[in-house]
């Protein structure tokens, strides 16, 4: 028998024939859209700097280069590495990504995630740590940070957890602006037990238009459209980081106290369709295992009409949500042919129809995983596998937990990022006597 460990292979749900053609133009432009149409706010998430280090600086770090140049979907920014030269070395203790030159070194810092563990812990730990209260961040609250290669997670929980509330997952934390304070909002108001939040990249997060200049002006102009060249999207075995939160579920509930939650509201951020698009969108699952609706609550179906008058966890689910925005929107599919719109009245009851993805849904860009029902002019969740994973492994729990992937859209995070601030300052006035 062989001693290499076996090698781990990517989801049967995200096999693809995409292939790297090192001649094709490059066509991703998603990432820019989002910041220049969507006003999404990249600029702390890191920051470059130049540095000087000795050969031996290198010595415990990761090369990332061979990687990086295999996988990356920008061949630009390939053909750039090879033209400088550049070494890519990670130093995983520290999350921190450098280019070696020829002539120079350039760092790249993960400042969110930075800020983010010095605000919870006071410090950055770098390595696993047992659960801390933290009254500074949350009253009420402990926290527990978790490593690993990819910039590791943080946990939060209730000193006193409700068993029968939401556990809340923040999966692409760094690359969805603000909903972070999504999930402290809902932890503060008590509409959660706890939290589990990504802080490390997928290799997608763009660099701020200053980072680039910056970049520019030390002769390495990278294309800012599709930053993987960077942070890698992959581990060393090939298999993709940004799904370590779903497939890794079950090992992060067991950090927590008391039995499994019964419902788990996986928390993104999304670019509407238009600039003051309030549109929450609450995908239930597209993929099998195939949810059931007769299970959900109340059904009636016409022929020109769902009405759906929800019950236990999703009413729950929906009680919650609609704290952001009165406009809500459930989507579902019960085969790979059926899916539900459903639009929420008053008494969140859902109401809506029942249609075709194949012939009613398309994809914003050429080329990327982002679907729109035309129709209605919305995004389009249930083609989103990493919700059909997350479903997976919480049907391994005891509990069985139900999933809710949660799309907020670019002006609500906003809203609530800045009344979480209001908040902060109204804590500390009253905390001071003032």
């Amino acid at each position: 028998m062989s001693d290499e460990a076996p090698q781990r292979s990517i989801s049967p749900l995200f096999v693809s024939d995409f292939t790297v053609d090192a001649a094709a133009p490059f066509e991703r432009h998603l990432n820019r859209l989002e910041v220049e149409i969507g006003g999404e706010d990249y600029r702390d998430l890191k920051r470059v700097e130049l540095v000087e280090l000795s050969d031996q600086a290198f010595d415990g770090m990761v090369e990332l280069t061979e990687r990086l140049l295999h996988t990356t979907q920008n061949n630009y920014n390939r053909q750039l590495l090879i033209d400088l030269k550049a070494r890519v070395y990670l130093d995983k203790s520290g999350y921190h990504v450098y280019y070696r030159l020829p002539d120079r070194t350039i760092r790249f810092v993960p400042s969110w995630r930075e800020r983010v563990l010095t605000r919870v812990f006071g410090r950055l730990p770098l390595e696993s740590c047992d659960w801390t209260s933290c009254p500074g961040l949350l009253a009420g609250y402990s926290s527990r940070y978790l490593a690993d290669e990819a910039g590791g997670c943080l946990l939060l929980q209730a000193d006193c957890p409700d068993p029968e509330l939401p556990l809340l997952t923040v999966s692409h934390g760094p690359y969805d602006p603000h909903t972070l304070e999504v999930a402290l909002y809902f932890l503060r108001e008590g509409r959660a037990r706890g939290a589990i939040i990504n802080l490390g990249f997928s290799g997608r997060e763009p660099l701020a238009d200053h980072n680039l200049q910056m970049l520019k002006s030390w002769g390495v102009p990278l294309n800012p459209s599709n930053i993987d060249v960077i942070y890698p999207y992959v581990d060393a075995s090939g298999h993709p980081y940004c799904y370590k939160q779903e497939e890794g579920l079950c090992s992060f509930v067991r950090h927590f106290s008391g039995p499994p939650p019964v419902l788990i509201v996986d928390v993104h951020g999304y670019v509407g369709t238009s600039s003051d698009d309030r549109r929450v969108i609450v995908g239930l699952g597209g993929l099998p295992p195939y949810p059931d609706p007769t299970r959900m609550g109340r059904l009636q179906v016409t022929a020109s009409q769902v009405q759906l008058e929800p019950d236990g966890r999703l009413r729950q689910g929906l009680e919650m949500i609609s704290e952001l925005s009165p406009e809500i929107v459930v989507q579902f599919c019960t085969d790979s042919h059926q899916g539900y719109h459903l639009e929420m009245q008053p008494g969140l009851n859902l109401q809506g129809r029942i249609f075709d993805p194949h012939q009613q849904v398309d994809s914003l860009l050429k080329g990327e995983e982002r679907n729109y029902l035309l129709p209605e002019n919305v995004r389009w969740l249930p083609s989103a596998g990493a919700n059909a994973l997350q479903r997976i492994q919480a049907c391994k729990l005891y509990s069985c937990a139900g999933c809710m992937h949660v799309e907020i859209p670019t002006l609500i995070r906003q809203r609530l990022a800045l009344r979480m601030k209001e908040m902060a300052i109204t804590d500390s006035l009253t905390s001071s006597g003032l």
